[in-house]
């Protein structure tokens, strides 16, 4: 195994994906890609996860040659009348509030793309890591609360597990409580082995 630890770029704008990779890695560089995140006619939203994912970590690969690039997206699917309705990064109090309100009682699956791009050998690894979340029937005034005490606009769905979230859900079911937050990192560790990154050797 092979400690190339200082050539890992992080290809994302997420605070969040940054935090959960430090747990894995001290030094690695963070760059954000500027791609166009639109959904494509009659793509699926887990395939609309890998395919960003990808696209996120090979913009830029002709800037960082001979490091290993992790793309990662995140989409959030909330099923009604069999039609996948896509839930958004809220921005807005109002715009959270209408979202989370939505999703009362209902599932929501949280698809997360990871990919691995060896900028040396342009080998690619790509996974797209689905958890699943039961959303409590919850009051207007218990949603409007959450969202004063733990406004989360800049995350999908609106809301952070980790943190005061949690009390939105009856329960959540996946292989890997980071691919809710953002990255898989379960699947990014067996892909990094895969290019000789050993992470308990770094």
């Amino acid at each position: 195994m092979t400690n190339i630890t200082t050539s890992i770029v992080l290809a994302s704008s997420s605070s969040y994906r940054k935090q959960l990779l430090s747990k894995l890695i001290q030094s690695f560089t963070f760059d954000s890609p500027d791609i166009n995140e639109s959904r494509l006619k009659s793509e699926t939203l887990n395939a609309m996860a890998e395919r960003l994912a990808k696209e996120k970590a090979l913009k830029l690969a002709s800037k960082y040659p001979k490091h290993l690039i992790i793309g990662s997206d995140q989409v959030a699917c909330l099923t009604i009348n069999s039609q996948d309705i896509q839930l958004q990064k809220p921005l807005t109090r109002s715009t959270c509030f209408k979202q989370l309100k939505q999703c009362q009682g209902k599932i929501v699956k949280f698809y997360t793309g990871i990919c691995l791009v060896n900028t040396e050998t342009m080998n690619i690894q790509s996974s797209v890591e689905c958890y699943e979340t039961k959303f409590r029937e919850l009051s207007d005034g218990q949603i409007s609360n959450y969202i004063e005490r733990e406004p989360a606009f800049d995350c999908a769905g609106g809301f952070k597990m980790e943190g005061l979230g949690i009390a939105l859900f009856e329960h959540m079911r996946g292989d890997d409580p980071n691919t809710l937050i953002g990255l898989p990192l379960i699947r990014l560790i067996e892909m990094l082995q895969n290019e000789g990154v050993d992470i308990l050797n770094c």
